[in-house]
C-alpha cells in the first residue's frame, strides 16, 4: 500500500453535520494528503428524461450545482486555514453511488470517506443501500464514517481470514494488513489483527456427504479444525510483524465476535476485505458479513482485491 496522497471526502448536501469531513480532515493532517470534497446530485424532475430538455432546465440544473460547489467552498475554508490542501467538486450524476464511484476512479483516489448512519440506541451502523452498492462496486478503499470522534489512543482493527473462506483470495488479507499498518505508521494508531472461526460449521461441512451411518470423530475434526485455523493464523501475523498480544485468534461466529471485540478495546476502524468469487464475477456480500457490518460500532474501512476494477456497465457516464 503506497502512502494516502489523495483522500477523497463524499459531502451530504442534505445536512449540517459532516462526519466523513471531519474524519478526513484528521488523516489529511497526520498524512499530509490533499483532499477533495465531492459532492453528487441529480434530480429526475430537473433531468430533462421525464420530459423534453429545455434551456430553462439546463439553467436549473446549472445554477443548483452552482450552489453546491459555493457550499463545498465554504466548508473547505476553514480546512484550508488550518493548513490543509481542499480542493471542492460537484458533479450532477446519479445514481449516487455511480457518481461517487466514476469520480473516485476519474482522480485516482487513494481512500474514499462517506457518512454512515448511526442508531445509537443499539449502537449499530445502518448502511443505506448506497452504502453497500458502493462496498461492492467502488475500487478504492472505502471508509465509513459514523459520529463518533477519533480515540485518543486509535486502534485499527485488521478483520483478515487466513483460512480464504468464501473462495476470498489470499492476498487480500496482505492488503488489509498492508493498509492497516501504513495508516498506523502515518496516524501513531495501533493494529490488531482479528480472526474467528467455528468449528461447528467445519464440521458440519466435512460430514455432510456422510449419506450412510459412519462412526464420526467429531473431537478430533474439532481439534484438527482449530489447529488449521491457529497454523494460518500465525503464519499471516508472523508474515506482518504483528505482535502475538495484538493477535486475536476466537472461536464463535464472527457477526457476534467481532463487534464485541471491538466494542471491548474501544477500536477506531475495522479494515476488512470485500468478498470476492473470482476476478471474473462481481464482488458481492454474504450473509454474515451483512450481519457483522451492520452490528459493529465504529467506523468500517473495505479493501478490494489488486485486480478489481470499476464495473464496467457504472464506467459508463450518465451525466445530463
Amino acid at each position: 500500500m503506497q502512502n494516502i496522497s489523495q483522500i477523497m471526502c463524499v459531502i451530504d448536501p442534505t445536512t449540517t453535520a459532516q462526519p466523513a469531513m471531519q474524519r478526513a480532515a484528521w488523516l489529511a493532517g497526520k498524512t499530509g494528503a490533499e483532499i477533495e470534497l465531492f459532492i453528487c446530485y441529480y434530480n429526475e424532475y430537473l433531468s430533462g428524461e421525464r420530459l423534453f430538455d429545455s434551456p430553462s432546465l439546463e439553467k436549473a440544473r446549472k445554477e443548483i450545482i452552482s450552489g453546491h460547489e459555493k457550499r463545498l467552498e465554504t466548508l473547505a475554508e476553514p480546512l484550508r486555514n488550518s493548513g490543509l490542501v481542499v480542493k471542492t467538486t460537484a458533479v450532477w450524476d446519479h445514481p449516487l453511488y455511480e457518481g461517487i464511484v466514476r469520480h473516485a476512479a476519474a482522480v485516482g483516489a487513494d481512500v474514499v470517506l462517506k457518512d454512515t448512519h448511526h442508531h445509537s440506541a443499539i449502537s449499530r451502523a445502518l448502511l443505506t443501500n448506497t452504502d453497500w452498492n458502493l462496498i461492492r462496486s467502488c475500487a478504492a478503499p472505502l471508509w465509513l464514517v459514523k459520529p463518533r470522534d477519533v480515540p485518543a489512543n486509535p486502534v485499527f482493527v485488521a478483520a483478515i481470514d487466513p483460512m480464504h473462506e468464501n473462495d476470498k483470495p489470499a492476498a487480500l488479507d496482505d492488503e488489509i494488513l498492508d493498509l492497516c499498518k501504513t495508516l498506523a505508521d502515518a496516524t501513531g494508531a495501533e493494529v490488531r489483527a482479528f480472526h474467528s472461526y467455528d468449528p461447528r460449521m467445519a464440521i458440519a461441512s466435512a460430514t455432510a456427504n456422510a449419506y450412510i451411518p459412519v462412526s464420526i470423530p467429531f473431537e478430533e475434526l474439532e481439534q484438527q479444525v482449530i489447529a488449521d485455523h491457529k497454523k494460518r493464523f500465525a503464519e499471516v501475523i508472523e508474515k506482518h510483524n504483528i505482535d502475538s498480544a495484538n493477535a486475536h485468534l476466537v472461536a464463535g461466529l464472527t457477526h457476534e465476535e467481532l463487534p464485541e471485540f471491538c466494542g471491548n478495546i474501544d477500536a477506531a476502524v475495522v479494515v476488512m476485505g470485500a468478498i470476492s468469487r473470482n476476478r471474473w464475477k462481481r464482488l458481492f456480500i454474504g450473509a454474515t458479513a451483512e450481519r457483522t457490518l451492520e452490528h459493529l460500532p465504529c467506523n468500517l474501512l473495505i479493501v478490494k482485491p489488486d485486480w478489481f476494477r470499476m464495473p464496467s456497465e457504472i464506467a459508463e457516464d450518465r451525466t445530463a
